[in-house]
């Protein structure tokens, strides 16, 4: 919402008043996570694999927020080529840090790394200021092949470890010494644990846990500039956003699937391993899956078909151009949105919604 609306209408609450008491531009919220990274607002675009580029996370991060790409499946050269976007984009020198990140999934580390193409060393070389790891059942080994390679130079990567139990946050915490805990509840969209809490839950559970820990920031279905204010309020470092970065201009998202994302409701997502199935992106770690928006694909497994037969109409409908089996991995916050934007306007609109969340918050004090 525009700061300069004459009212705001936050829960119930109406305030015509509020530009008159509050300028969001005058102000920031810092936090471990804001000064770890050297950004203005503690919101970061999630490293999404088959979606956020070097393009969606340069736009991120030029709009005050930080930004993450994902690795995914893509080659040490095709990583190598989105560095090179990103210090174009931001303007950095070709030795100098590059204030994005990159995420990784750990299953799919065990099979590049020792192949003839290993990709973190090849990223480390291009100096990204972040680097997330999710999804492995044994991270801990990257993350110290990270700190062998750091000890050898001036510039730390700041590394994150996404994590979807109170055990796993110990671990990364107190074995692996990590940076940042991302704590993923089971509102998130794409892979995740699918025995994890919901976040509101499960952050207040790793805080207990790790009263003295790393900056531990949120993630799960959220969408708005008021959710990222209420997690903020309950101790998180950070907010992670990954569906609302969706519905970017620079997500590389297709048409047909942006047109699907802008269709669904609060109620379009499912969690199984039934989209990976067919993509033939199987090898997550025991007890994860992934949540996607329920279609054709959902009601070939209740309707009782085989592997070999929905795989069939998986490709069949990829030849077909047919949108009614397409893979559109998406949180519980999907149906919070309704227009496609810039990164730009995103954060923009994140920034102005949470400061005002937040003072109206302060206000319920007395």
């Amino acid at each position: 919402m525009d700061p300069g609306s004459l009212s705001t209408v936050w829960g119930g609450i109406t305030d015509p008043g509020f530009r008159e008491t509050f300028d969001p531009t005058m102000h920031r919220v810092e936090t471990p996570l804001t000064k770890l990274l050297n950004v203005s607002l503690p919101v970061i675009s999630a490293p999404m694999a088959f979606a956020a580029t070097a393009d969606l996370a340069s736009a991120v991060t030029a709009a005050s927020a930080f930004g993450f790409m994902g690795a995914g499946f893509l080659s040490s050269e095709e990583l190598k080529r989105n560095f090179q976007v990103a210090r174009k984009k931001l303007n950095i020198a070709d030795n100098d840090p590059v204030p994005i990140g990159i995420g990784f999934i750990g299953w799919i580390l065990d099979k590049t790394e020792v192949s003839e193409d290993p990709r973190i060393i090849a990223t480390l070389e291009e100096k990204p200021i972040a680097i997330w790891f999710a999804f492995g059942d044994d991270l801990g080994k990257y993350i110290s092949q990270v700190r062998a390679y750091d000890a050898q130079r001036e510039h730390k990567t700041v590394i994150f470890v996404n994590v979807n139990s109170v055990e796993g946050a110990r671990r990364a915490a107190n074995e692996w010494k990590v940076d940042v805990i991302v704590a993923q509840g089971i509102e998130a969209g794409g892979h995740g644990g699918s025995d994890a809490p919901p976040l509101i839950s499960l952050l207040q559970a790793v805080l207990q846990a790790l009263p003295n820990g790393p900056p531990v920031v949120a993630a799960g279905g959220v969408s708005t500039g008021s959710q990222i204010a209420a997690l903020l309020t309950m101790g998180a470092a950070g907010v992670v956003l990954g569906t609302r970065f969706l519905f970017s201009t620079e997500c590389i998202y297709p048409p047909e699937k942006k047109e699907l994302l802008l269709e669904a409701g609060l109620n379009a997502t499912v969690r199984t391993l039934a989209f990976d199935e067919v993509g033939r992106t199987m090898g997550w770690p025991a007890k994860h899956d992934g949540r996607a928006i329920s279609n054709q694909i959902i009601q070939d497994v209740n309707d009782g078909l085989d592997l070999e037969e929905r795989l069939r109409r998986f490709d069949e409908s990829a030849a077909r151009g047919d949108s009614s089996r397409l893979i559109v991995w998406a949180g519980v916050g999907v149906g919070l949105t309704d227009k496609i934007s810039s990164a730009q306007d995103i954060v923009s609109e994140l920034k102005s919604d949470m400061y005002k969340a937040l003072e109206l918050a302060s206000r319920l004090i007395a």
